[in-house]
């Protein structure tokens, strides 16, 4: 039987990018070390899947995503996350598909990291996006309390002939260090669809902060399954 530290493997990598970007602000952020193996890289991109048969996957894509709808996708059908933040003004791509890690920087030191994981059922909580991602916080962290999370929004969908549609996720918005250095994390665990989507952004200001952002809002757009 598959034990769940094999299973809970990739989220280790998620630890490893929060201690990054905690130490670019200057923060602590303690990450548990599972132990495990490691796991089989996964791509930054899917691919199309198979969708289960009878599911209107491009009606959910049509759709906004709040939390409380993950049970619209197909079970066990990863999301993906797009790589656009290269081609945005002042951004470069400097780390690609590392176990399925991407890491950009803007010039003026700002970090961006995502990190697509699949097989995430150890901590997912069935029918329960928000409960999941919240597990998912606690085993990177157990500092980090449900109630210090906040939702927030990314771009559902990459096709830019269509109007925009919002994928809900949840952020840890760490206060700023005492040298102005701050950072965030946005991840979301989709139960159902057993995949994990991560994305962290630290920067030398609050300011700085909040544009990258809004990059991530405009060039990092989650991936929904098609038909």
């Amino acid at each position: 039987m598959e034990t769940f530290e094999r299973r809970a493997a990739p989220l280790a990598y998620l630890g490893a990018a929060i201690v990054a970007a905690a130490a670019l602000a200057s923060c602590s952020v303690s990450v548990p070390d599972p132990g495990a193996t490691t796991p089989a890289p996964a791509p930054s991109v899917l691919a199309t899947p198979t969708v289960t048969p009878g599911h209107d996957a491009d009606a959910v894509a049509a759709k906004d995503l709040p939390l409380s709808a993950g049970g619209t996708l197909a079970a066990g059908v990863p999301v993906g996350i797009a790589d656009g933040l290269r081609e945005a003004t002042g951004w470069k791509l400097v780390q690609e598909n590392v176990q399925g890690q991407n890491r950009f920087v803007r010039k003026d030191g700002c970090q961006v990291i995502t990190r697509l994981s699949l097989n995430q059922g150890a901590l997912a909580v069935a029918g329960d996006d928000k409960a999941s991602t919240e597990a998912l916080f606690a085993y990177l962290d157990p500092g980090i309390e449900p109630a210090s999370l906040k939702a927030e929004n990314l771009r559902w969908g990459a096709d830019n002939d269509k109007p925009r549609r919002k994928v809900q996720v949840l952020a840890f918005n760490a206060r700023p260090a005492a040298d102005g250095k701050a950072f965030s994390v946005l991840a979301r665990m989709f139960a159902t669809a057993g995949s994990s989507v991560y994305v962290s952004a630290a920067c030398p200001s609050p300011a700085a902060l909040a544009t990258a952002k809004a990059d991530v809002a405009n060039y990092l757009p989650l991936i929904p399954p098609s038909n």
